[in-house]
């Protein structure tokens, strides 16, 4: 279940405690969540985080499978990354757990990562479930993951531990378990007061090609 909780200027997007799949419920209630972050003011940040061993697995396979036209789905969830893009405001993903595929992904919305210095992964294993990456996505993940983790990530879906991630630039920190969250805070709070119209338009100026094959523009 999301839930969204208030620390200071620091907003606090909890996805859940199990796979954290995106469907229908999840991505009404990340929506709901950045609609209420939207209409605060003045200094903010959102850090995004779980409960339990897995931060997002990504879109819910069985789900897909229930849908005649997965398109519009698949939309709804690159909407949500270029809504993060697009915020006035900071963003940190606080990674306590595994980040697959389409959470990979989420978690490069951020504008700062921080993961779990043991048991945990970045991934983004498309080419072993043959599933390409579709404009959006591709656009997002190349404008956040340097070489040569783009290749090693995507080409041959390489799954990444935290010591590799930070040494290859995927994530900016990396803490102890329990730590993580505070970590996050802290770097939000640090980082709250540069939460104005301008970041969003700075965001746009160096990742607006994302943005938009993200919307399908």
């Amino acid at each position: 279940m999301i839930t969204l909780e208030r620390h200071g200027p620091v907003h606090l997007l909890d996805l859940g405690d199990g796979d954290n799949r995106f469907n229908v419920e999840s991505i009404d209630g990340i929506n709901a969540a950045l609609d209420e972050i939207g209409r605060g003011e003045g200094p903010a940040a959102l850090v995004t985080t779980a409960t339990g061993k897995i931060w997002s697995n990504g879109l819910d396979l069985d789900y897909l499978a229930t849908l005649d036209d997965v398109v519009p789905f698949v939309a709804d969830v690159q909407a949500i990354m270029a809504r993060l893009l697009e915020l006035p405001m900071p963003t940190v993903a606080a990674i306590q757990g595994h980040a697959f595929a389409g959470g990979a992904m989420l978690a490069l919305a951020h504008d700062v990562r921080v993961m779990r210095e043991a048991r945990g992964y970045l991934c983004l294993p498309e080419v072993d479930l043959g599933m390409p990456f579709g404009a959006g996505f591709a656009a997002l993940i190349g404008a956040k993951v340097p070489q040569p983790a783009l290749h090693r990530m995507t080409v041959l879906g390489e799954r990444l531990p935290a010591a590799t991630a930070l040494e290859l630039g995927v994530v900016d920190h990396v803490a102890a378990l329990d730590e993580v969250v505070p970590t996050a805070i802290e770097i939000a709070e640090t980082l709250a007061p540069k939460a104005k119209p301008v970041m969003a338009t700075i965001r746009s100026d160096f990742h607006g090609t994302a943005i938009s094959a993200l919307r399908g523009e």
